[in-house]
């Protein structure tokens, strides 16, 4: 008797569950104890990897806590990449939808910035162009270019001081956080993770080249967020950080 993956899965998350029937072990016997120790190691890798994806909630809900909940998670979200360094990518959601951490509402804007530095820190490996790249294009097809951003860029914008909160749990007197919506931007420069709070209407722009726009294109969206954006500003904050890695005319 052959056992499906979905059963297999199934009894696999849930300790309660009884063993499949029809598993066997190497020599053709009831799987019994080898399954629910393979069970258990399962379950105890997925926790752990939650601990390793997510320090700042551990800290923020307490290390017993977040144990419990991460069990839960693992229970109703199966891995769905052999990576374990990708886990974890329903867990904001999760949070958002678990009554009793309503009173802290920023979690689930934390757990996202914790899984954007991740990403950012995995993306795959690109090179800088040169500072003076941008000068020179001929200034009548500036504003036509194509500006490709490193692969790490990551932005993360929240009603909360996330940021703030990211550093006052993980870096040594760091200032108590205050109530300020903060937007991130996650970058990679020199193979070094940065994180820096921005303007909205940076992300917007930042996020319009992300999706192929013109320089011209992501301009007009900005201004519409803020009729005051600073396209020179922009510009310098792409130099500095090491954002572009293609340019397109």
């Amino acid at each position: 008797m052959s056992v499906s993956q979905a059963k297999f899965t199934q009894a696999l998350l849930n300790p309660e569950a009884a063993i499949p029937a029809g598993l066997i072990d190497p020599q053709g016997r009831p799987a019994g104890k080898r399954f629910n120790v393979y069970r258990n190691n399962v379950i105890v890798s997925l926790m752990d990897a939650m601990e390793t994806a997510f320090p700042v909630i551990q800290k923020l809900i307490g290390a017993e806590n977040f144990r419990n909940l991460s069990g839960l998670y693992v229970r109703q979200h199966p891995p769905k990449n052999p990576m374990l360094m990708f886990y974890g990518a329903a867990f904001p959601a999760f949070l958002n939808g678990f009554e009793q951490l309503a009173h802290v509402p920023y979690l689930a804007d934390v757990a996202r910035l914790e899984l954007a530095r991740r990403a950012s820190y995995h993306a795959r490996d690109s090179t800088a162009v040169a500072g003076d790249a941008l000068g020179a294009i001929a200034p009548d097809a500036l504003m036509e270019t194509v500006i490709e951003l490193s692969p790490a860029v990551r932005i993360v914008q929240s009603p909360y001081p996330i940021a703030a909160i990211w550093h006052f749990n993980m870096t040594d007197g760091a200032p108590a956080p205050e109530g300020a919506a903060e937007t991130v931007l996650i970058t990679r420069p020199a193979l070094d993770l940065n994180m820096q709070v921005i303007g909205a209407d940076q992300a917007v722009f930042l996020s319009a080249l992300q999706n192929g726009e013109t320089l011209g294109a992501a301009y007009e969206a900005s201004t519409q967020t803020d009729d005051t954006f600073d396209l020179s500003a922009a510009i310098v904050l792409m130099l500095q950080s090491e954002l572009i890695t293609k340019l397109k005319s």
